[in-house]
């Protein structure tokens, strides 16, 4: 699950800067940011039930 995380998180990282470069496509780093706070609150989540299991 981590690796898909991070992998995600990537790809958003990515995204951004192509959007950022390509002149017109400002619309693309703003879903990669959206995308990108979204998966680390659902990465953070996910991995904040496992905390108690560890010793």
């Amino acid at each position: 699950m981590l690796a898909f995380i991070l992998f995600l998180i990537i790809i958003w990282i990515v995204l951004g800067l192509v959007g950022a470069v390509v002149h017109g496509l400002i619309w693309l780093t703003i879903i990669a940011a959206v995308l990108f706070v979204l998966t680390l609150l659902f990465g953070g989540r996910s991995f904040n039930g496992r905390r108690g299991s560890r010793l």
